[in-house]
């Protein structure tokens, strides 16, 4: 399994915003979609403010595989849900901090129960 780049992991996780792209039935990427990302520990996560209504999290479930492009770093990654209640407390705690200054609002639909139930780790593969 691949792993971050330490450089890889400061540049997405400081970017404010991620594209992210999923593949389509025949490979074929998808128009990427631009949404937030934190970084916690060696990891970066993503999740849906629509929840699993989400059209881009729904093809991520369906395809586990896509592309993300932020902070200069463009690579193909895995899809990979996270359920674990602690390693969602920090991600909530990481989104509260990094989009603070976006407002109140904002921030608490990243961190609602819906948008946690969404969560997904980036893991890189290939290039």
């Amino acid at each position: 399994m691949m792993t971050w780049t330490s450089n890889e992991l400061n540049k997405i996780g400081t970017a404010d915003e991620l594209e992210i792209a999923t593949l389509r039935r025949d490979g074929a990427l998808r128009s990427p979609v631009t949404i937030w990302v934190v970084r916690v520990g060696d990891d970066l996560y993503v999740r849906s403010y629509k929840g699993r209504d989400g059209s881009w999290f729904r093809a991520a479930q369906a395809r586990r595989e896509g592309r993300i492009r932020a902070g200069g770093v463009e690579k193909d990654v895995t899809f990979v849900e996270e359920n674990d209640p602690g390693v969602n407390d920090q991600i909530d705690a990481a989104y509260r901090a990094k989009y603070r200054s976006h407002g109140a609002s904002y921030v608490n639909a990243m961190v609602a129960p819906e948008a946690r139930a969404t969560t997904i780790k980036l893991t890189p593969r290939g290039n």
